[in-house]
């Protein structure tokens, strides 16, 4: 009887759906690899249909999708080649959703409401997936929804190492939106040299999406250039209030920073007419060019994503990504 060898070798692959087809290939070019041929394509009725030009059985492979308009659509094309991966024995399936989908419903504010981030992270399971790799997460308790590791990635190093190369002369003061997200404007702080931090005092109506009125400064702006944070940018309604309210205030200059750029309609007029020097985000997400306008300066997630797959395939460490913090 002949021996039977069994290969112990890994093998990583790079997956990735339609949503993102750029930002795809930056990480498979930092990886020096390229990504998984893949057929995806639409039924009349709207039904995906994808299937994989290469074998995985027995591959790492990790799936790649991000999740701008129309969101349901890249999420059910995400959980169709999870399924998919896993029908063909694939050993282990990474999600990489840098721009988790409905992290916003991440609890319940009123009764009778779905807690939908805590549905995605079902979904995901349901469908095949080993672990979930994403970045800036609205809240981290979202990690708490998979039960599976979650590499948490950060964009605060990528966006503030930037920032703080343009305003190295200014004196400048971290603001945050409201104080949900002072803690994040801490780590801000910190990693900007220890700058002094401002809050805008909100109120938000939760019956109504994507409204927010913002109300007056916390802390002294005056003269200083306010470096104005957020995970996320959708319509652009609340950031560009809070720029007129910092302007109104004293505020020498302002700077947007922001991780996630949704930019909804009219979130880019709206930027670009917002009085701010510079709208800094990162490519999370895609940004069509009508989308693009003077002020905006996207940096590139990808180095990072690539080192975080690098870590999660070798066995390392992602928390070293980031010196064990953000």
């Amino acid at each position: 009887m002949d021996e039977i060898k069994v290969s112990t070798e890994k093998t990583m692959v790079i997956a990735s759906g339609r949503a993102h087809p750029g930002l795809a290939q930056e990480i498979a070019e930092e990886l020096g690899t390229e990504l998984l041929p893949l057929s995806a394509y639409d039924f009349a009725n709207g039904e995906i249909y994808v299937r994989s030009g290469e074998s995985v059985r027995g591959k790492d492979v990790f799936l790649l999708q991000s999740h701008p308009a129309p969101l349901n659509n890249w999420l059910m094309e995400q959980l169709i080649m999870i399924d998919s991966m896993k029908r063909a024995s694939a050993k282990r399936i990474t999600v990489v959703s840098p721009f988790y989908p409905y992290s916003r419903q991440d609890k319940k504010g009123r009764g009778r409401e779905p807690i939908s981030a805590r549905l995605v992270a079902d979904l995901y399971k349901t469908a095949g997936a080993d672990r979930i790799m994403t970045v800036d997460l609205h809240t981290a308790q979202i990690q708490g929804f998979f039960d599976g590791p979650v590499d948490h990635l950060f964009g605060i190093p990528l966006l503030a190492d930037y920032i703080r190369d343009q305003v190295a002369d200014d004196d400048v003061t971290v603001v945050s939106p409201d104080t949900g997200r002072v803690r994040v404007a801490e780590q801000w702080a910190d990693r900007l040299g220890g700058v002094p931090l401002a809050f805008v005092h909100k109120t938000r109506d939760l019956t109504q999406p994507n409204k927010a009125e913002s109300k007056r400064i916390v802390g002294d702006i005056e003269g200083r250039t306010c470096v104005l944070i957020d995970d996320m940018i959708d319509t652009g309604g609340t950031i560009s209030g809070a720029v007129q309210i910092l302007k109104d205030a004293g505020a020498k200059d302002v700077i947007i920073a922001a991780t996630h750029a949704i930019f909804s309609e009219p979130a880019a007029e709206r930027l670009a007419n917002s009085g701010a020097r510079e709208v800094v985000v990162t490519n999370t997400l895609p940004i069509p060019e009508e989308k693009r306008f003077e002020q905006l300066t996207v940096l590139s997630i990808a180095p990072i994503l690539a080192r975080a797959i690098k870590e999660v395939f070798t066995d390392g460490s992602v928390t070293t990504l980031f010196d064990g913090k953000a």
